[in-house]
């Protein structure tokens, strides 16, 4: 594999874009290259590992294709680097990949994109510490927040629960922009009450801060708020429990709210090879298993449902084949 190359879009770092290695750039098909790069997120989290694993496994089985993952401030910018071909796949929520192809704020037009799968549910972590005095969503008034780093979807899902407990979020509360590693490593420090994190089960970051001695780790329930996400944005969002025991010092299960990550293409991506890709997801999920457990989530059940986008003609072709129906997508609020 080539050497990595390093650029900045926004506040990305985007790694491994081969663009003049292999004359890819915007307008470009996808299988004219044999490069590929997928835009996970931050490395306390679960879309890079995982995107680790599914840029190891696309380069074992996908005849002539190399790829890399790349680490990225997550959904909004990862769409936007579908948008402008420095990404090839993305991992992305549900909420934010639906604001990008309908052009919602943050994101200035709509991007043309679509789904190959539907990996995983995120599940919307508010994390505090025992120490901290926060019950409820309300009680992070006045305290040191991080709502995620800009331009992730946890912050789009952050402001969106801070708004709907009546709290405003560039306001009510001292605003910290911090990834999930950057968050725990911030409450160890005392420099942070509490942080948002919307990630898989379980998310390194919050296991590391949960077995921190003399951090009493806390996870708020959030699920009092899925119907007026619902409403005021999309079905999209939903409810579903952390068991009891995924992080140390969790003695009881909770309810979040929740939120479906997808995993999106540019819609003229090459159809063949999103075929391919797919298929060697599903014969080779093991390899993403282990990994992360998350990738446990990956099965046909579950691929085809509670996706914001439209599916890609090669996913759908693949799908097809095994039997499957493919849910309609899903509509915004």
């Amino acid at each position: 594999m080539a050497k990595a190359r390093f650029r900045f879009v926004g506040l990305v770092v985007a790694a491994g874009l081969m663009v003049a290695a292999t004359g890819f750039g915007a307008g470009s098909p996808a299988r004219a290259q044999d490069r590929l790069s997928i835009a996970t997120g931050g490395t306390g989290g679960v879309y890079y590992p995982y995107g680790g694993a599914l840029a190891s496994l696309i380069s074992e089985y996908v005849e002539d294709v190399d790829v890399t993952a790349e680490v990225t401030s997550a959904s909004v910018d990862n769409m936007l680097l579908v948008d402008s071909r420095d990404a090839d796949l993305a991992f992305v929520l549900g909420d934010t990949a639906f604001d990008a192809v309908q052009g919602n704020d943050p994101f200035e037009e709509a991007i043309p994109a679509q789904t190959l799968v539907t990996l995983y549910n995120n599940y919307t972590h508010v994390v505090t510490t025992d120490d901290a005095g926060i019950e409820t969503l309300a009680d992070l008034s006045g305290k040191r927040v991080s709502t995620g780093a800009a331009g992730s979807g946890t912050e789009v899902i952050a402001d969106r629960l801070l708004e709907a407990a009546g709290l405003n979020p560039d306001e009510d509360i001292q605003r910290e922009q911090l990834g999930a590693a950057e968050s725990a490593a911030a409450i160890k420090d005392g420099n942070l009450d509490a942080y948002f994190w919307s990630g898989g089960l379980p998310t390194a970051s919050v296991t590391d801060l949960g077995a921190t001695p003399n951090v009493g780790l806390k996870l708020l329930p959030n699920d009092e708020f899925a119907a007026a996400l619902q409403e005021e944005y999309g079905a999209f969002y939903g409810v579903a429990p952390i068991p009891a025991g995924t992080y140390p010092g969790q003695d009881e299960e909770l309810s979040v709210v929740v939120v479906p990550n997808v995993l999106v293409v540019h819609e003229e991506f090459d159809e063949e090879l999103a075929y391919d890709i797919v298929k060697a997801m599903f014969d080779h999920q093991a390899d993403l298993v282990a990994a992360h457990p998350a990738a446990a989530d990956l099965t046909l059940e579950n691929a085809v449902k509670n996706s914001p986008l439209a599916y890609h003609p090669g996913a759908l072709r693949y799908f097809q084949e095994q039997g499957v129906s493919v849910a309609t997508p899903i509509a915004g609020g």
